[in-house]
């Protein structure tokens, strides 16, 4: 179950670790960028990694043992990652990683829950210990919820007709029966990804909370981050990318007001410089080795000024 990291030498290229810096990998799954940043920082630069699944943890701790104090293992979410720091007493840090996609550990694990195409529990859970599933939602939310969730999460158009097929077929319990009731009331659509992607992603991201952990994190990780730190995110579909690309515009902007108030009233001034207007993406070699890169975008901007 090895992890190819995404866009590696892109990512190491436009972080640009250097000796004695300080750095913090918030989705660290197991390892692959980390390592690469701390290869890069050698000898003495340090990564503080998080990740909320603790079998990433433990295969992270495993494949980055050579490293011993250079790099620092917390489970919880990025999310909270100010209070670790203080804690650890790092107050400005030169670089910040975040790769939102799925790990092929925990796409390719069917207990997960992760993958319609395996069969297992309807789990989803980044954190085990954490008590809400997709089979919560799947099997608790009213259908003008769900249909809501699988519109809004998942940008699917048949979320009605899907919710109404999951009411009626209730209760469901593994990843099997409901991508293929999905796949049985979208049979006349054209698609070329699997008719149930939409909706498990929608489920995924709502299970987690995976956008409002993103929208609230990036102010933190903008004033974390010293004059000429850097920020850099892997985004996997639009909702992810939209978010921050909207912060990375707005925050390399002096001015933010309404483009119908004639003088500036806000008051904003710029405090990224974006490095990535257009957003990065992987090259047909990379595609080919892992397929599930192709929809990788990265977007990367460095901070002017306190």
């Amino acid at each position: 179950m090895q992890h190819v990291p995404v866009l590696f030498q892109e990512v190491l290229e436009l972080l640009n670790p250097i000796p004695g810096g300080t750095y913090l990998d918030g989705t660290l799954g197991a390892g692959g960028h980390s390592r690469g940043i701390l290869e890069r920082s050698s000898p003495d630069g340090r990564v503080v990694g998080f990740d909320r699944d603790p079998q990433a943890l433990s295969l992270a701790r495993e494949n980055l043992q050579e490293f011993g104090n250079r790099i620092i293992f917390i489970q919880d979410s990025y999310q909270n990652f100010q209070l670790h720091l203080n804690n650890l007493n790092w107050h400005a840090i030169d670089g910040i990683l975040l790769d939102l996609g799925l790990s092929s550990m925990q796409l390719n694990t069917a207990e997960r829950g992760f993958s319609f195409q395996d069969d297992g529990p309807l789990d989803m859970r980044f954190d085990p210990q954490q008590s809400l599933t997709a089979a919560d939602l799947v099997n608790g939310l009213s259908r003008e919820d769900l249909a809501e969730l699988i519109f809004r999460y998942g940008e699917e158009k048949l979320s009605r007709k899907i919710a109404d097929a999951i009411i009626a077929n209730r209760p469901l319990v593994r990843t099997k029966d409901l991508a293929q009731l999905i796949k049985k009331v979208t049979r006349n659509r054209k698609t070329r990804i699997h008719p149930a992607t939409r909706t498990f992603q929608a489920l995924r991201i709502a299970v987690n909370g995976e956008l409002d952990a993103l929208e609230a994190f990036l102010p933190s990780a903008l004033e974390a981050l010293k004059p000429g730190g850097r920020l850099a995110i892997i985004a996997f579909h639009s909702l992810e990318d939209r978010i921050v690309k909207t912060f990375f515009r707005r925050e390399s902007k002096d001015c933010i007001c309404p483009p119908e108030i004639p003088q500036c009233v806000c008051g904003h001034t710029a405090r990224l410089k974006e490095l990535t207007r257009r957003p990065v993406q992987p090259a047909e070699e990379e595609i080919n080795l892992n397929p599930r890169a192709r929809s990788a975008k990265l977007r990367v901007a460095e901070k002017i000024f306190n």
